[in-house]
């Protein structure tokens, strides 16, 4: 894939980076078209987008330096290479972090807030999945079946070997994720619940695409990598706040009819 699409005056347009704009234009458009139907104020939307996208990079960088701590120790010089490296865990985390003390500080409904971008947020996943793909980095493992792809001028891609398309999987994932969200939020009164599946629908949902994935120098935690030792807490968590909004309906008085 090519990463690099055109460049105008010695400025170049990466795919990746375009990918990632796309989706946070995306996202922010998508949340602010829902807020007008589910009746919340989109003008929290924007603060919330440089707040939730600002702390979710800081926080995906310096996950990203976790995994690579061993490296580090032996060549600090790794701290200054700010360009590549993310984990996206760490920006969710980072970014619903970010949410949530600005909910705090404005008085708003948190969890109405965070149904409302969850589905958004997969939206941008899965752009930014399209532009892994053209950068070659979150590649997959070898792979000789008839959806195998190859790249032949990736920095981080082996070229010239078939590998399994984790790339085009994972957006594919994302974007059903996104609709299911969007589907299960047109019928939800509880809020959380779409918070919840949102959790337990990435989190399996990555659990799962890391035994294909190649890029191993993401680190591991015994037998599993990195992102997989995250989603079980993730999926955990995602099941806990389920049972929670769950448990908060059932005491609520129900309307007679």
């Amino acid at each position: 894939m090519y990463n690099d699409l055109f460049s105008i005056g010695g400025i170049t347009l990466h795919g990746y980076g375009l990918m990632i704009g796309i989706g946070i234009v995306s996202a922010y458009l998508t949340s602010e078209y829902r807020a007008k139907k589910l009746g919340l104020d989109p003008d929290h939307l924007f603060p919330l987008l440089i707040w939730g996208a600002g702390f979710g990079l800081v926080s995906a960088k310096l996950l990203y330096y976790l995994t690579i701590l061993n490296d580090i120790i032996k060549d600090p010089g790794l701290l200054l290479s700010l360009s590549g490296g993310f984990v996206v865990y760490g920006g969710i985390i980072g970014g619903i972090a970010a949410g949530y003390v600005y909910c705090r500080v404005k008085k708003i409904s948190f969890f109405h807030y965070l149904d409302l971008v969850v589905p958004s947020i997969a939206l941008a996943q899965g752009f930014g999945r399209i532009g892994c793909l053209l950068a070659g980095c979150c590649y997959g493992t070898q792979f000789h079946g008839p959806l195998s792809i190859t790249f032949n001028s990736s920095r981080f891609a082996p070229n010239g070997i078939p590998l399994f398309p984790s790339q085009i999987v994972s957006s594919a994932f994302d974007f059903l994720n996104f609709f299911v969200l969007c589907t299960l939020a047109g019928k939800n009164k509880n809020p959380g619940r779409i918070s919840a599946f949102y959790l337990i629908f990435y989190s399996i949902g990555r659990f799962i695409i890391e035994f294909y994935r190649g890029d191993l120098v993401r680190g591991s935690v015994g037998s599993l990598s990195t992102s997989q030792f995250i989603s079980m807490f993730v999926a955990l968590a995602g099941f806990l706040l389920f049972w929670k909004t769950t448990k908060k309906a059932e005491k609520e008085p129900r309307s007679l009819s």
